[in-house]
This record gives structure tokens, C-alpha cells and sequence, in this order.
């Protein structure tokens, strides 16, 4: 393998143990390039994997060993679902540390999310692969920076704190959805650091009721015109068919909470309220909808404005990263189910997206850049030496 093939985030997987044992026909790195190119060239499973291989033979085996030739999907799926989802994840992290400086400020957002066809039996649903990653920005994009597998939605809970342990987290600031809004998940964030912003739900049906009392008091008081600890900001957006107006006020007089509530939260500083009004252009009756959304936070001081854009940042996660994974990537199609598989296959997926993301020599949609990568082999090798 020469230095095309060995340099740039590679380097990071080369310590990466084969489970296989040393009488392998194909060698695991060979399999890792492989994989990686073919996922960022459209390919969506093992067996379109394999296609993209034998169809680019002659090209990869000019940088690739390939001592038994291109691996059958068989092969690959049964390499990935035994190797180790741990320490390809260790690795994965070295590489995303390496490339990505959680710097003052830096929204660290977690989410979870079903592959939904990921489960090994169909009259078992419940089986299906769910998947608690941490997004940062860089620049404009959104970049998985680690991921690790739970058996369900609801053991989300003792996912994020294991996820939360493998991150710098000093400066940053973390959020999460309303499962996330735990005290143990705040005390560690603060301990570590960093920052909280969480959604207040009816998960903590007490803290909601003492939080939305207060916040709504206050907003009162401020459209009133006296005089309260508040900062208030509006943002309004056109786009995809409708208009959105949203709110935010932020305020640092939290006092009237109590102490016993402060003293279970953690650092805690702030508290938020966001509204968010939503009409469909294309509801002619005019409807309107509105939420409204209470936060809790160890961030000090008023700034709406700050406040609004890592709420915006959060949401984005949905629609930037999951929409990409299952629309471009065709994620939540996957029928990759053995052992380790869907985790792992997950994980080359966020790899490609994530070296597709950080390019910015090709100014296209993340569709465009794959094509592209399909078409043109230095660009695709340019991707792979990020």
C-alpha cells in the first residue's frame, strides 16, 4: 500500500486489530480504502461494494496490495460484522480529534438515531440498531466527531454520559434532546468543562412546571417594560414552503426556582424560552402553528441572539446529518444486520460523509460530490488523503 492509499485518515486505522487472525486472504486495510471509496462513490451495501470493486480492479490495484483480488460481499460483511465496534470507534475519534479543535464556544450536539431496517427478524423491530453520535461544526457543515450503538431509544440515557466521557468537551457547548435532560448528563458536562443546553419536557413534568412559570412570568414583566434580567431575539425565514417566525428569550434570574432545584442542577445559570410560528404557504385556510420550548443552561448572562443559534444549531442535526444519512446515503434502507455490521457499516458511512463534508475544492451538494468522486479518481484520492 503506498502512500496514496496510507495517508490521510487512514493513518488513523492502522493500528486497527483484524479479527480475522494472519491467515487472511484479503488484508483488512485493502477492505477499509475499498469500502470507504465505494460508499462515498453511491454504493449502499456489501453487494454494491463488491460491484464498485471489481469495476475499479485495475485503478486501485495500482496503490492497493489486493493479493486475492477484489473480496466477494460475503467477505466484507462478515469481516465487518466481527470486528471490533469499540476500537473502530477509538479510531474514528483519534482521526476526528486530529481534525476537528473543540474550541471555546463550539456547539457539541448529540442525537440518537434507529437504522430501521437494521433488525435481524421482522417480527422483531425492537432489535434494530440505534445509534447515539456527537455532531461539531466546522465552518458551515456538521461533522460526526463519534458515535456508539445502543440496544434502544431509552438506553440513550446510558449511552450519551459513555459518549460524553470520550470528548473535550473544555469550552464547548453541549445539547441534547429532552431524554438528555438529566442531572447526572448536566453535572458531567459542567465537570468536564463545558457548557449544557437542554430542553425541558414532560420528562421532568416538576422542573417543566417551575421552569415555564417563571420564564412566562418574566416575559410578562419584559413586555411590560420593566425591568428584568432578559435578553430577547427574533429571526424570521422563508424557505421550503413556508415562513417561520422564531423568538427567544433568554434571562439569568433564576432565583425564584429555589435553592433545592439549583442545587440539583449542576452549574446551572440560565433558563430560555423558545417560540417558534410556523405558517404553510401552501395551507390555504391559514393556519398557524406555535411551540414553545423551555431551557435550562449553565450559560451566564442574557444573550439571546447566542442562545438562539445553538438551538437553531441542534435542530440542523436532523435535517444536515440524519436527512443526509437516510436520503443520500440511504441509511435507514440498510439491510446489513449480522453481528457488528450495522454499527460498523454506519461508521464507514459517517467516515465518507464526513471526508465529503470537509472538502471544500468542489462547490456542490453532497449528491454532487459523490458523483463527482465517481467520475473523477484524483478527486476521489484527494478525499481520501483529507
Amino acid at each position: 500500500m503506498d502512500a496514496s492509499a496510507s495517508g490521510g485518515f487512514l493513518r488513523f486505522f492502522m493500528e486497527l486489530s483484524d479479527p480475522r487472525g494472519g491467515n487472511a486472504i484479503h488484508k483488512l486495510h485493502d477492505m477499509i480504502v475499498i469500502a470507504v471509496m465505494a460508499i462515498i462513490c453511491g454504493a449502499d451495501g456489501w453487494v454494491q461494494v463488491q460491484l464498485w470493486g471489481e469495476c475499479k480492479f485495475p485503478w486501485l490495484s495500482t496503490f492497493l496490495d489486493l493479493p486475492g483480488g477484489i473480496p466477494s460481499h460475503d467477505t466484507f460483511g462478515r469481516l465487518f460484522s466481527l470486528l471490533n465496534p469499540d476500537a473502530f470507534e477509538g479510531c474514528f475519534l483519534t482521526w476526528m480529534s486530529a481534525v476537528v479543535e473543540l474550541s471555546a464556544g463550539r456547539l457539541v450536539a448529540i442525537d440518537g438515531k434507529a437504522i430501521r431496517r437494521s433488525f435481524e427478524r421482522g417480527w422483531n423491530k425492537n432489535a434494530m440498531t440505534h445509534l447515539v453520535s456527537a455532531f461539531v461544526a466546522q465552518g458551515d457543515n456538521r461533522l460526526v466527531f463519534s458515535q456508539l450503538a445502543v440496544a434502544d431509544k431509552q438506553n440513550e440515557i446510558v449511552a450519551i454520559p459513555k459518549l460524553l466521557d470520550l470528548l473535550d468537551l473544555k469550552g464547548a457547548v453541549v445539547t441534547i434532546d429532552a431524554i438528555g435532560t438529566q442531572r447526572e448528563i448536566a453535572a458531567k458536562v459542567v465537570e468536564a468543562g463545558g457548557d449544557y443546553l437542554l430542553p425541558v419536557k414532560g420528562n421532568q413534568p416538576a422542573l417543566l412546571e417551575k421552569v415555564q412559570t417563571l420564564m412566562e412570568d418574566l416575559v410578562l414583566d419584559h413586555a411590560k417594560g420593566n425591568d428584568v434580567a432578559m435578553d430577547y431575539f427574533e429571526q424570521h425565514e422563508q424557505g421550503h414552503g413556508r415562513l417561520e417566525k422564531r423568538r427567544v428569550w433568554v434571562s439569568d434570574d433564576i432565583q425564584s426556582l429555589g435553592k433545592p432545584l439549583l442545587d440539583r442542577w449542576t452549574g446551572l445559570g440560565s433558563i430560555a424560552m423558545v417560540e417558534r410560528t410556523r405558517q404553510d404557504l401552501g395551507d390555504f385556510s391559514g393556519k398557524v402553528s406555535i411551540e414553545r420550548v423551555c431551557y435550562i443552561s449553565s450559560l451566564s448572562g442574557v444573550d439571546a441572539k447566542t442562545v438562539a443559534g445553538y438551538v437553531r444549531g441542534h435542530w440542523t442535526v436532523e435535517n444536515n446529518l440524519h436527512w443526509q444519512l437516510d436520503v443520500s446515503f440511504n441509511e435507514d434502507q440498510s439491510r446489513t444486520r449480522k453481528g457488528h455490521g450495522a454499527e460498523n457499516y454506519s461508521r464507514l458511512s459517517r467516515v465518507a460523509l464526513n471526508l465529503i463534508k470537509r472538502d471544500q475544492t468542489v462547490k456542490a451538494s453532497v449528491k454532487g460530490r459523490r458523483l463527482y468522486a465517481g467520475w473523477d479518481h484524483d478527486y476521489l484520492l484527494r478525499l481520501m488523503q483529507q
